[in-house]
């Protein structure tokens, strides 16, 4: 009797809002890392928060996608020696490499902190990935006293002072960022205060250096066309370019079917977009990079995630792959930090564009065209006939939804047979 007492009050309603609410309670990745946002509710890191955007660090982060801990200085370590002494004294590029190398390509919980041993662990920063950094010198060892608990961050050079020690766990986002305040800003190994002062400032001219490289002469003509060349000359300052440009002869081999010069202004500006990072990259950099799935300057304006480039190394050589086609890199054109222009194999065409049934691939002549095959469609989902029309994996995740709700349907139904049964 016990027993039917208590399911008597449970109705199949309650029961059914009880299943869709655990079912939804799922945690939600982030999309969009605002770092100068999520900085903005701790006034005491306020100073540390101008210094990542005067330097353009805040917006390299909003475009990574990759999870990472975040080492933040709070305003009085930085108001006094050595901290001010960097932030004082050196340009605003080389302000923002240092804090670059306060940025771990690793997401750190605290539980993970305290199991470091204390041999320490090697973990990249964000520097390593400019190339600015020699050999694997971009990285920080993070070491954890076993008596006192302190955990240390320090540079790799063994006769350095410089290193920073975990003062509190600032926020953390599972599994994105975590923030930590340390003591002190880190100095990279082997920075070269007076040569870092004297970097060349931005300014070339890219359509001259195309020009004079003798075999560029199509892109040069195509990017002097479209304007978007002001934009990457404007882009040399904070992080620099690397720019990957197809030789005329890569121009001469495109595949029939693609009609490059018919596409609309946009989008030939995307394209031309697609072949540039939005980072200095030398060879040697691009040779050993540690993320190779690469953001454009075309995943700027079109969103996280689109118009990206696997970048490895295959054959002693560096490839770029779009997800079409497999270009390498044949030539260095120019290479002074903080602009890379590469001489590539193959013009870098982008799925998004010049995928399969895409605007920019023209059928070849004499070839007819097939209507795209729409299946039978019930009369009870009639708005689900035109999947031709939808964007990429929107019917797959309608599919998938729908088979994930007639399964709970079904257990929700199943549940109520059974307490109408012991009612």
């Amino acid at each position: 009797m016990a027993v039917s007492f208590f399911i008597s009050h449970i109705t199949p309603l309650t029961f059914f809002y009880f299943l869709l609410s655990s079912s939804s309670s799922s945690p939600t990745a982030v999309t969009d890392l605002n770092i100068t946002s999520i900085l903005s509710s701790f006034q005491n890191l306020s100073s540390f928060s101008s210094l990542l955007s005067s330097t353009s660090v805040a917006s390299d982060l909003k475009r990574r996608q990759d999870p990472i801990t975040l080492l933040a200085v709070p305003n009085p370590y930085l108001s006094v020696p050595p901290s001010s002494d960097l932030t004082r004294r050196l340009p605003s590029s080389s302000v923002g490499d240092i804090l670059r190398y306060h940025i771990l390509l690793q997401y750190f919980s605290w539980t993970d902190l305290l199991k470091i041993p204390p041999s320490g662990v090697l973990v990249t920063t964000l520097l390593q990935t400019t190339g600015r950094a020699p050999a694997n010198f971009g990285a920080v060892n993070i070491t954890r006293n076993p008596l006192t608990k302190a955990i240390t961050i320090q540079s790799l050079d063994p006769y350095s002072d410089s290193n920073a020690t975990i003062l509190s766990l600032i926020k953390t986002l599972p599994y994105n960022i975590t923030i930590l305040a340390v003591n002190s800003l880190l100095l990279p190994y082997d920075f070269n205060l007076m040569t870092s002062e004297s970097r060349p400032p931005p300014g070339l001219n890219i359509t001259k250096a195309l020009i004079d490289g003798h075999n560029f002469n199509v892109a040069a003509a195509m990017l002097a066309a479209s304007g978007v060349v002001d934009e990457f000359e404007a882009d040399e300052g904070g992080a620099g370019i690397t720019l990957f440009v197809p030789t005329d002869g890569a121009f001469g081999n495109l595949p029939g079917n693609v009609r490059l010069q018919s596409l609309p202004a946009d989008k030939k500006s995307v394209v031309l977009k697609f072949h540039v990072l939005h980072s200095y990259y030398p060879l040697g950099s691009l040779e050993s990079i540690v993320n190779p799935v690469q953001p454009t300057l075309a995943t700027e304006d079109n969103g996280a995630g689109s118009f990206t480039l696997n970048i490895s190394r295959v054959n002693g050589s560096v490839a770029i792959n779009t997800g079409i086609i497999q270009a390498s890199v044949t030539q260095t054109v120019f290479d002074q930090n903080p602009v890379a222009i590469f001489g590539v194999s193959k013009v870098l065409l982008p799925r998004e564009i010049f995928g399969k049934d895409s605007a920019g691939v023209i059928p070849k002549p004499g070839t007819t065209v097939q209507p795209p095959e729409l299946s039978p469609s019930p009369k009870k989902s009639a708005w689900l006939s035109s999947p031709a029309s939808s964007p990429e994996g929107f019917n797959e995740e309608i599919k998938s939804d729908g088979q994930r709700f007639r399964a709970q349907s079904c257990m929700v139904a199943l549940c109520c047979i059974v307490l109408y049964l012991l009612v």
